[in-house]
């Protein structure tokens, strides 16, 4: 077991050592190596990448030396640190998985190189360091495909969410009158973010009734009329009225249709009708001006 450790030990600090000893011609043909559409200079600078590429080869440099290949161990956690940076940012940038993985398989090619012209007198040798570093290049490159693939996904939902937020805006009508127009199909996420948005603005004017506009809804089954149903309930519990406006013909239909029970919410045909009905409930009255003839 313990010649197994210092064979692999000796295997480490020899790549490290090319690592060390040829850093520059490295990098060099790494740069080259990271051309056209991998390099993607309309994305990131070339001084950012020579930064990047000097960077990584330092802790690679690091890591190597403490003859432990597990890339997993916490002598990599600032190697891990740098490539988790590295493909986030490149995700929110715009490069694409393949990209951002390459920037971790194009340097095989320069290693590679360095580890023949060392070892061409050794061909075990040679063969070790190669196997050394397509290992730990291979578990690298994984790992960052990994992360930029998190990335992408926590932008899209973020977006999904900002999205959300941005169709269900609540507008306030009139002192005390707040209206939030629904547009598209209702479901459990969506009817969650109603809810919350509906709520805040409640609290946050004061108001005693509340419009929900399902014009643009193109169609309620049961499913939709609970989600309208629970947002009715919380908006009552915090102390305002419901008025449901938009209900057309069809809609009418399918509620009667279905047996949904909405006996115990107040439903118009119209946004305007709706409107007027929550200025009554408020008590505002509006008397046209007759023109007085001279």
């Amino acid at each position: 077991m313990t010649t197994t450790l210092l064979d692999s030990n000796q295997k480490s600090a020899g790549v490290a050592a090319l690592v060390m000893k040829n850093e520059e011609a490295i990098l060099a043909e790494w740069l080259r190596e990271m051309s056209g559409s991998v390099r993607r200079s309309d994305l990131i600078k070339d001084s950012d990448l020579r930064a990047q590429g000097t960077q990584f080869l330092r802790l690679l440099k690091d890591g190597l030396e403490t003859g432990n290949l597990s890339f997993q161990s916490s002598v990599w956690e600032k190697m891990r640190e740098m490539l988790t940076e590295l493909s986030r940012n490149r995700a929110a940038l715009g490069f694409t998985p393949s990209e951002t993985a390459s920037f971790i398989f194009s340097i095989k090619r320069p290693l590679f190189t360095q580890a023949r012209q060392a070892n061409k007198s050794n061909a075990d040798l040679m063969a070790d360091q190669m196997w050394v570093i397509t290992e730990l290049l291979d578990s690298m490159g994984l790992y960052t495909t990994e992360v930029f693939q998190k990335s992408r996904e926590e932008m899209i939902r973020r977006q999904q969410e900002e999205l959300l937020e941005l169709s269900t805006p609540v507008v306030k009508l009139w002192d005390g009158v707040l209206a939030l127009p629904v547009i598209g199909t209702l479901d459990s996420a969506r009817t969650q973010v109603v809810m919350e948005s509906l709520l805040q603005a409640i609290v946050q004017t004061n108001s005693r009734v509340a419009i929900i506009d399902i014009t643009g809804v193109p169609t309620v089954d049961t499913v939709v009329a609970q989600h309208l149903l629970k947002t009715v309930t919380a908006a009552r519990l915090m102390g305002a009225d419901c008025i449901i406006s938009g209900v057309r013909p069809q809609i009418a239909q399918t509620i009667v249709h279905l047996g949904i029970n909405l006996l115990d919410v107040t439903t118009k045909a119209n946004l305007a009708s709706a409107f007027s009905l929550a200025l009554k409930k408020l008590g505002i009255t509006f008397v046209k001006e007759t023109q007085q003839k001279s």
